[in-house]
């Protein structure tokens, strides 16, 4: 995962939040989150971070605990004393010494990136030559 990803939002350990969280960039979670978790961009979990949640997100980096799915673009981490109660899927997923895990992994090829913003170019070939016999 990127270490130079700057953070764009942080919830403190003694934190509890419920419901839909949905982000761009990157977001640290040390305290308790329960819901569902969407991103586009870095989710990174604390050690005293406790997630009950389904998440996907560009990358997770968790050190904390995870009960729910977890699907990922790019790289799923999950770092000593990290648990995850739950299903992983990702293109890479690195699982440290240390860490409890009880589900089923998942890995792919990368999915390619879709551009947010498309142009498409329609050509009339009759509107063209009559644009150019016009002139």
């Amino acid at each position: 995962m990127k270490k130079n990803k700057k953070l764009s939002a942080f919830l403190g350990e003694d934190t509890e939040v419920e419901g839909k969280l949905k982000f761009h960039g990157t977001l640290r979670i040390d305290g308790r989150f329960k819901g569902e978790i969407t991103a586009i961009g870095s989710l990174v979990i604390g050690e005293g971070g406790v997630i009950e949640a389904d998440i996907h997100a560009t990358n997770v980096l968790s050190s904390g605990e995870i009960r729910g799915a977890v699907s990922a673009d790019e790289v799923i981490e999950i770092l000593e004393p990290g648990k995850v109660f739950g299903n992983i899927e990702a293109p890479n997923v690195v699982i440290h010494p240390g860490v409890i895990f009880e589900g089923n992994c998942w890995t792919h090829a990368p999915k390619k990136r879709v551009e947010e913003e498309q142009v498409v170019v329609i050509r009339d070939a009759k509107a063209e030559k009559k644009m150019i016999t016009e002139q």
